[in-house]
């Protein structure tokens, strides 16, 4: 990467930084994304096998908890 770029770009506010991280990520083709390490598919797939929707709390409950908890 050039260098005065990069001097120019770490003067952006952390604002602009993450929001310019964010656009070059979102740049990025699925396609051409590097494809995930074996570690973290085994992750993946480990989490999804803990998956149990009834133990799920809908969004309203969980709003209304936090709410009240952090007020």
């Amino acid at each position: 990467m050039n260098k005065d770029l990069l001097k120019e770009l770490l003067q952006l506010s952390p604002a602009e930084r993450i929001r310019l991280a964010e656009d070059l990520w979102d740049s990025i083709d699925p396609e051409d994304m590097p494809p995930l390490a074996p570690e973290r598919i085994e992750e993946i797939d480990r989490r999804l096998a803990q998956n149990d929707p009834g133990r799920a709390i809908p969004w309203g409950e969980v709003r209304t908890l936090l709410m009240a908890r952090y007020k």
